[in-house]
């Protein structure tokens, strides 16, 4: 091949990324994680203005004190809703059952050098007994906030949007259309 074919042959092919001068970046890993929490109230079947929910407050990077549903990773073995109740119980220190499923979201986030797709399942849960308690080293503060308060407290839209979806199952719940 004479030296004007090489350098025909090279215009024609298409420039790889990290060509010409431009260091090549690894492409970061992604890796897909699954989780599971609740809305877990108390006072479900009672009064309307009377019913709470335990909320976890983390604190995030800034040191602001952000409130959301408790929630974690699935283990080997178990089911989401099994994960829900451990988790709930893990972080709030409130035991609760499940009573219906909220709806999952599902998330990018990067850390570690990682793409990470998680989804985490959600659930309505009735408190069953337990006490208010921020021992688990991943919360800040845990709290009963009225169910009212719920749209100003939590710090994430979707949760907000999952614990409308809770209120409408309540009130279905509590006109026997469940």
């Amino acid at each position: 091949m004479s030296p004007a074919d090489r350098a025909n042959s090279r215009r024609r092919q298409p420039r790889r990324r990290g060509s010409a001068g431009n260091a090549a970046k690894p492409r970061m890993r992604t890796v897909r994680e699954t989780s599971a929490g609740g809305l877990v109230v108390d006072g479900l079947d009672g009064p309307r203005e009377q019913r709470s929910a335990a909320l976890i407050g983390r604190t995030d990077r800034r040191g602001r004190l952000l409130w959301s549903l408790p929630k974690g990773h699935i283990e080997e073995g178990e089911t989401a809703e099994q994960t829900a109740v451990r988790e709930v119980a893990e972080e709030t220190g409130i035991n609760g059952v499940v009573v219906a499923e909220l709806g999952s979201i599902d998330y990018w986030f990067v850390t570690e050098g990682r793409r990470v797709h998680k989804t985490v399942h959600h659930y309505l849960m009735r408190s069953v007994g337990g006490e208010l308690s921020d021992a688990d080293v991943e919360v800040t503060q845990v709290a009963w906030v009225p169910l009212t308060d719920l749209e100003s407290r939590l710090a994430y839209a979707d949760e907000r949007r999952l614990a409308e979806v809770a209120t409408r199952l309540i009130d279905r719940m509590e006109n026997g259309k469940q």
